[in-house]
Protein backbone atom coordinates (compact mmCIF):
# COMPACT_ATOMS: atom_id res chain seq x y z
CA UNK A 1 0.00 0.00 0.00
CA UNK A 2 1.39 3.39 -1.00
CA UNK A 3 2.40 5.81 1.74
CA UNK A 4 2.52 8.78 -0.61
CA UNK A 5 0.20 11.69 0.15
CA UNK A 6 -1.90 13.29 -2.57
CA UNK A 7 0.46 16.26 -2.56
CA UNK A 8 3.47 13.97 -3.00
CA UNK A 9 1.77 12.09 -5.82
CA UNK A 10 1.32 15.41 -7.61
CA UNK A 11 4.80 16.74 -6.78
CA UNK A 12 6.58 13.59 -7.98
CA UNK A 13 4.12 12.67 -10.75
CA UNK A 14 6.79 12.81 -13.49
CA UNK A 15 8.82 10.30 -11.52
CA UNK A 16 5.89 8.05 -10.71
CA UNK A 17 4.87 7.60 -14.36
CA UNK A 18 8.34 6.29 -15.19
CA UNK A 19 8.19 2.49 -15.19
CA UNK A 20 11.69 2.39 -13.62
CA UNK A 21 10.47 4.49 -10.68
CA UNK A 22 6.75 4.30 -9.97
CA UNK A 23 5.25 4.82 -6.55
CA UNK A 24 7.50 2.26 -4.89
CA UNK A 25 10.60 3.84 -6.36
CA UNK A 26 9.54 7.28 -5.18
CA UNK A 27 9.06 5.87 -1.70
CA UNK A 28 12.64 4.54 -1.88
CA UNK A 29 13.85 8.04 -2.76
CA UNK A 30 11.86 9.59 0.08
CA UNK A 31 13.38 7.10 2.52
CA UNK A 32 16.94 7.56 1.26
CA UNK A 33 19.82 9.53 2.78
CA UNK A 34 22.57 11.25 0.77
CA UNK A 35 25.59 13.12 2.13
CA UNK A 36 26.93 15.97 0.00
CA UNK A 37 30.46 17.01 0.95
CA UNK A 38 31.04 20.51 -0.35
CA UNK A 39 28.20 22.91 -1.22
CA UNK A 40 30.12 24.56 -4.03
CA UNK A 41 30.04 24.26 -7.82
CA UNK A 42 29.42 20.50 -7.81
CA UNK A 43 27.59 20.05 -4.53
CA UNK A 44 25.16 22.93 -5.10
CA UNK A 45 23.37 21.54 -8.19
CA UNK A 46 23.67 17.98 -6.92
CA UNK A 47 21.99 18.86 -3.62
CA UNK A 48 19.27 20.90 -5.31
CA UNK A 49 18.31 18.14 -7.75
CA UNK A 50 18.39 15.52 -5.01
CA UNK A 51 16.11 17.73 -2.93
CA UNK A 52 13.76 18.29 -5.87
CA UNK A 53 13.66 14.52 -6.42
CA UNK A 54 12.53 14.02 -2.83
CA UNK A 55 15.59 12.45 -1.21
CA UNK A 56 14.36 12.26 2.36
CA UNK A 57 17.54 13.22 4.18
CA UNK A 58 20.38 15.30 2.77
CA UNK A 59 23.54 16.04 4.71
CA UNK A 60 25.52 19.16 3.76
CA UNK A 61 29.17 19.40 4.79
CA UNK A 62 31.15 22.61 4.33
CA UNK A 63 33.24 24.85 6.57
CA UNK A 64 33.24 27.89 4.28
CA UNK A 65 31.05 30.99 4.03
CA UNK A 66 29.45 32.30 0.86
CA UNK A 67 31.71 34.64 -1.10
CA UNK A 68 30.68 36.89 -3.98
CA UNK A 69 33.01 34.97 -6.30
CA UNK A 70 31.05 31.77 -5.56
CA UNK A 71 27.83 33.01 -7.15
CA UNK A 72 29.04 32.53 -10.74
CA UNK A 73 28.52 28.76 -10.31
CA UNK A 74 27.31 27.78 -6.82
CA UNK A 75 23.62 28.13 -7.57
CA UNK A 76 22.31 27.04 -4.17
CA UNK A 77 23.48 30.41 -2.77
CA UNK A 78 22.08 33.88 -3.49
CA UNK A 79 23.55 37.39 -3.33
CA UNK A 80 21.87 37.98 0.03
CA UNK A 81 23.72 34.93 1.40
CA UNK A 82 27.21 36.45 1.05
CA UNK A 83 28.97 36.02 4.40
CA UNK A 84 26.61 33.28 5.56
CA UNK A 85 27.84 29.73 6.27
CA UNK A 86 27.34 27.72 3.08
CA UNK A 87 25.58 24.88 4.87
CA UNK A 88 23.01 27.29 6.29
CA UNK A 89 22.45 28.93 2.92
CA UNK A 90 22.06 25.50 1.36
CA UNK A 91 19.65 24.36 4.05
CA UNK A 92 17.45 27.41 3.55
CA UNK A 93 17.35 26.93 -0.23
CA UNK A 94 16.38 23.27 0.11
CA UNK A 95 13.74 24.04 2.75
CA UNK A 96 12.14 26.59 0.43
CA UNK A 97 12.24 24.10 -2.45
CA UNK A 98 10.89 20.95 -0.82
CA UNK A 99 9.48 20.60 2.70
CA UNK A 100 9.67 16.79 2.39
CA UNK A 101 13.45 16.94 2.79
CA UNK A 102 15.23 16.85 6.14
CA UNK A 103 18.61 18.63 6.00
CA UNK A 104 21.47 17.96 8.38
CA UNK A 105 24.29 20.50 8.34
CA UNK A 106 27.91 19.98 9.29
CA UNK A 107 29.67 23.34 9.42
CA UNK A 108 33.15 21.85 9.52
CA UNK A 109 35.96 20.58 7.34
CA UNK A 110 36.06 16.82 6.85
CA UNK A 111 39.13 15.31 8.51
CA UNK A 112 40.39 11.86 9.36
CA UNK A 113 38.96 12.36 12.84
CA UNK A 114 35.37 13.31 11.94
CA UNK A 115 34.46 11.96 8.50
CA UNK A 116 33.54 8.46 9.63
CA UNK A 117 31.38 9.86 12.43
CA UNK A 118 29.62 12.14 9.94
CA UNK A 119 28.97 9.23 7.57
CA UNK A 120 27.65 7.10 10.42
CA UNK A 121 25.60 9.89 12.00
CA UNK A 122 22.64 9.23 9.70
CA UNK A 123 23.88 6.00 8.10
CA UNK A 124 23.95 7.68 4.70
CA UNK A 125 23.18 5.49 1.69
CA UNK A 126 25.32 7.39 -0.82
CA UNK A 127 27.90 10.20 -0.79
CA UNK A 128 28.62 13.00 -3.24
CA UNK A 129 32.20 14.29 -3.37
CA UNK A 130 31.90 17.97 -4.29
CA UNK A 131 35.38 19.01 -3.15
CA UNK A 132 38.15 20.41 -5.32
CA UNK A 133 41.35 19.42 -3.55
CA UNK A 134 43.27 16.17 -3.49
CA UNK A 135 43.53 15.77 0.31
CA UNK A 136 39.74 15.80 0.62
CA UNK A 137 39.23 13.49 -2.34
CA UNK A 138 41.64 10.85 -1.06
CA UNK A 139 40.13 11.15 2.42
CA UNK A 140 36.56 10.74 1.13
CA UNK A 141 37.55 7.75 -0.99
CA UNK A 142 39.37 6.02 1.85
CA UNK A 143 36.54 6.67 4.31
CA UNK A 144 33.94 5.30 1.90
CA UNK A 145 36.00 2.17 1.23
CA UNK A 146 36.50 1.55 4.95
CA UNK A 147 32.84 2.30 5.73
CA UNK A 148 31.64 0.33 2.69
CA UNK A 149 29.69 3.28 1.32
CA UNK A 150 29.13 4.06 -2.38
CA UNK A 151 30.02 7.53 -3.59
CA UNK A 152 30.33 9.70 -6.68
CA UNK A 153 33.69 11.31 -7.37
CA UNK A 154 33.88 14.34 -9.63
CA UNK A 155 36.12 17.26 -10.45
CA UNK A 156 35.95 20.27 -12.75
CA UNK A 157 38.46 22.82 -13.98
CA UNK A 158 38.44 25.33 -16.83
CA UNK A 159 36.21 23.68 -19.48
CA UNK A 160 36.75 20.07 -18.40
CA UNK A 161 35.08 17.73 -15.95
CA UNK A 162 35.15 14.09 -14.92
CA UNK A 163 33.17 11.73 -12.74
CA UNK A 164 33.13 8.09 -11.63
CA UNK A 165 31.13 6.05 -9.14
CA UNK A 166 32.47 3.70 -6.51
CA UNK A 167 30.33 0.86 -5.20
CA UNK A 168 31.91 -1.51 -2.65
CA UNK A 169 32.83 -4.83 -4.22
CA UNK A 170 31.74 -3.82 -7.73
CA UNK A 171 34.61 -1.87 -9.24
CA UNK A 172 37.66 0.32 -8.74
CA UNK A 173 37.92 3.08 -6.19
CA UNK A 174 39.49 6.50 -6.70
CA UNK A 175 42.88 5.19 -5.59
CA UNK A 176 42.75 2.46 -8.24
CA UNK A 177 42.82 5.26 -10.82
CA UNK A 178 44.99 7.75 -8.91
CA UNK A 179 47.17 5.71 -6.50
CA UNK A 180 48.97 8.64 -4.88
CA UNK A 181 48.49 12.35 -4.44
CA UNK A 182 50.28 14.56 -6.99
CA UNK A 183 53.05 16.81 -5.68
CA UNK A 184 51.88 20.03 -4.06
CA UNK A 185 51.04 22.72 -6.64
CA UNK A 186 51.45 20.25 -9.54
CA UNK A 187 47.75 20.57 -10.41
CA UNK A 188 46.06 24.00 -10.18
CA UNK A 189 42.73 24.46 -8.42
CA UNK A 190 39.70 26.25 -9.88
CA UNK A 191 40.71 29.27 -7.85
CA UNK A 192 44.04 29.32 -9.66
CA UNK A 193 43.00 28.18 -13.16
CA UNK A 194 39.37 29.27 -13.40
CA UNK A 195 36.28 27.29 -14.33
CA UNK A 196 33.31 27.91 -16.60
CA UNK A 197 30.38 28.33 -14.22
CA UNK A 198 28.07 25.83 -15.91
CA UNK A 199 30.63 23.02 -15.56
CA UNK A 200 29.41 22.45 -12.01
CA UNK A 201 25.86 22.04 -13.29
CA UNK A 202 26.84 19.56 -16.00
CA UNK A 203 28.94 17.33 -13.76
CA UNK A 204 27.09 17.91 -10.47
CA UNK A 205 23.77 16.83 -11.97
CA UNK A 206 25.46 13.69 -13.30
CA UNK A 207 26.50 12.96 -9.72
CA UNK A 208 22.91 13.42 -8.55
CA UNK A 209 21.78 11.10 -11.35
CA UNK A 210 24.15 8.39 -10.16
CA UNK A 211 22.87 8.77 -6.60
CA UNK A 212 19.25 8.39 -7.71
CA UNK A 213 20.05 5.40 -9.95
CA UNK A 214 21.83 3.73 -7.04
CA UNK A 215 18.89 4.37 -4.69
CA UNK A 216 16.41 3.02 -7.25
CA UNK A 217 18.62 0.13 -8.39
CA UNK A 218 18.13 0.98 -12.07
CA UNK A 219 20.40 1.43 -15.06
CA UNK A 220 24.17 1.16 -15.25
CA UNK A 221 26.30 3.14 -12.84
CA UNK A 222 29.72 4.58 -13.65
CA UNK A 223 31.40 1.76 -11.76
CA UNK A 224 34.50 0.73 -13.65
CA UNK A 225 34.34 3.82 -15.84
CA UNK A 226 35.64 7.37 -15.78
CA UNK A 227 33.36 9.75 -17.68
CA UNK A 228 35.10 12.86 -18.98
CA UNK A 229 33.56 15.95 -20.55
CA UNK A 230 35.10 18.74 -22.63
CA UNK A 231 32.78 21.72 -22.99
CA UNK A 232 34.83 23.33 -25.74
CA UNK A 233 34.34 20.38 -28.10
CA UNK A 234 31.10 19.10 -26.51
CA UNK A 235 32.72 15.69 -26.16
CA UNK A 236 31.98 12.99 -23.60
CA UNK A 237 34.35 10.04 -23.25
CA UNK A 238 33.60 6.94 -21.19
CA UNK A 239 36.89 5.32 -20.27
CA UNK A 240 36.91 1.79 -18.87
CA UNK A 241 39.09 1.52 -15.76
CA UNK A 242 39.98 -1.77 -14.07
CA UNK A 243 40.14 -2.48 -10.38
CA UNK A 244 43.75 -2.44 -9.20
CA UNK A 245 44.50 -5.62 -7.22
CA UNK A 246 47.45 -3.78 -5.67
CA UNK A 247 45.37 -0.76 -4.58
CA UNK A 248 46.45 0.41 -1.15
CA UNK A 249 42.90 0.68 0.21
CA UNK A 250 40.64 -1.73 -1.74
CA UNK A 251 43.19 -4.18 -3.18
CA UNK A 252 43.83 -7.79 -2.28
CA UNK A 253 46.32 -6.84 0.43
CA UNK A 254 45.44 -3.31 1.57
CA UNK A 255 48.13 -1.32 3.33
CA UNK A 256 45.85 1.56 4.33
CA UNK A 257 43.75 0.53 7.30
CA UNK A 258 43.34 3.90 9.01
CA UNK A 259 42.54 7.39 7.78
CA UNK A 260 45.17 10.12 7.69
CA UNK A 261 45.08 13.81 6.81
CA UNK A 262 47.16 15.01 3.90
CA UNK A 263 48.64 18.47 3.88
CA UNK A 264 47.58 21.15 1.45
CA UNK A 265 47.72 24.95 1.71
CA UNK A 266 44.65 26.35 3.48
CA UNK A 267 43.81 28.57 0.50
CA UNK A 268 43.21 25.45 -1.61
CA UNK A 269 40.89 23.74 0.85
CA UNK A 270 37.72 25.10 -0.71
CA UNK A 271 34.91 23.67 -2.79
CA UNK A 272 34.52 24.23 -6.52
Amino acid sequence: MSTLTNEQIERYSRHIILKQVGGKGQEKILNSKVLVIGTGGLGAPAAMYLAAAGVGTIGLVDFDVVDLSNLQRQIIHQTADVGKPKVESGRETIAAMNPDVKVHTYNEMVTSKNIRDIIRSEDYDFLIDGTDNFPAKFLINDACVLEKKPFSHASIIRFQGQTMTYVPGQGPCYRCVFPTMPPKDAVPTCRQAGVLGVMGGVIGTLQATEALKYILGVGELLTGYLLTYDALTMTFRKIKIPKNPKCGICGEHPTITELIDYEQPACELRQH
